[in-house]
């Protein structure tokens, strides 16, 4: 793999000094809207308050932080001043409200929300989620296959590195249903593989992965076993890869990235194990404070420290060869590229 130079410097962009990834994610919208309309006894969760715990997360958590994923309804007008500016912007770009039927769920783009406003915007990286299922209906899997490739090209058009994120969910009628932003309680292994294997595919122009872990979270006992499918997942990816917690609790993302360190990610890009206890205090803003500051600034220090510890570089990642992630403007990339403007 070859990076052109706005890709290479939206991937050094979200990353440390030490090339290791430690971005906190903040675009939520379910998670954190649905939460605040029940609390405040509302069908609809206030703007306002959404915004201002956004704020509050960028706030108190970027000092660690590499990057910041923020969303363009509540996120970025909330927090881009708050934002350092030697911290990385990630962007999401996928609406939070996806078509659900029997042939599987839909992906979408945020309504008038699209790669190039993101790139004008000034940021980093875009991220979308596609929710997949390699059993879905031919119709559904063709339609996510599309929706990705689609996002690969604009990404490569406007020259900004692509944060793919992948997750499982629950096809109509199955029991061990979750919904939403949730972890699938009875996933398979094999799917996730599947699904990366996929969407590695260089079709699709992924830059970086954003991945679940290939077990349930309370299935990581830390034997061989469990290791060796967390090492198939990062050799299937073939790029730099980070984890996200799908809402796990703190001791077992943790158990998740060891696992994850040792297969050769690059760090981590997670929310709610971050700061879903702080928010559990809402609607007492001090508290929700107070809890971030010390309880959430607390565990993203300690997954920092193990990321800096045991976590691969992105940079040294052996897609991009012996000399590693560097600028070669005689590279074929860069002159098809750039050659007309």
């Amino acid at each position: 793999m070859q990076l052109t130079p706005g890709k290479l410097m939206g991937m050094r962009r979200m990353a440390d000094e030490n090339g290791l990834f430690k971005m906190v994610a903040a675009d939520q919208r379910p998670p954190i809207k649905d939460p605040i309309a029940k609390k405040l006894g509302l069908p609809e969760a206030p703007w306002s308050e959404v915004a201002r715990f956004k704020m509050e997360i960028v706030r108190q958590l970027q000092g660690p932080s590499s990057a910041v994923l923020l969303d363009p309804h509540y996120g970025i007008p909330a927090a881009f001043d708050v934002l350092g500016g030697n911290k990385g912007l990630v962007v999401t770009l996928e609406d939070s409200v996806v078509k659900e039927s029997d042939e599987g769920r839909f992906s979408a783009n945020i309504d008038e929300w699209s790669v190039g406003k993101i790139k004008r915007l000034g940021g980093d990286a875009v991220k979308v989620l596609a929710w997949y299922r390699p059993d879905a209906s031919p119709k559904n899997v063709a339609f996510q296959k599309d929706y990705v490739k689609r996002i690969g090209d604009e990404c490569a058009c406007f020259d900004i590195p692509f944060l793919l994120e992948l997750l499982l969910y629950p096809l109509a009628g199955e029991k061990a249903s979750s919904r939403g932003y949730i972890e699938m309680r009875a996933k398979a292994s094999d799917q996730v593989l599947a699904s990366v294997e996929e969407f590695a595919r260089p079709e699709y122009g992924v830059d970086m992965f954003k991945l679940e872990s290939p077990l349930n979270a309370d299935a990581i006992d830390g034997s061989s076993n469990v290791q060796a499918l967390f090492d198939e997942m990062g050799r299937l990816a073939g790029r730099p890869w980070v984890m996200l917690s799908a809402g796990a609790g703190k001791d077992s993302f943790l158990d998740i990235l060891s696992h994850a360190f040792k297969a050769g990610a690059s760090g981590f890009l997670a929310g709610r194990a971050i700061w879903q206890d702080a928010f559990a205090a809402y609607p007492d803003w001090n508290q929700v404070v107070e809890g971030l500051a010390n309880g959430g600034l607390g565990y993203l220090e300690k997954i920092s420290k193990l990321a800096d510890a045991t976590a691969h570089p992105w940079h040294r990642h052996s897609c991009y060869g012996s000399d590693g992630a560097l600028f070669h403007p005689a590279d074929e990339s860069f002159r098809f590229g750039y050659e007309d403007v």
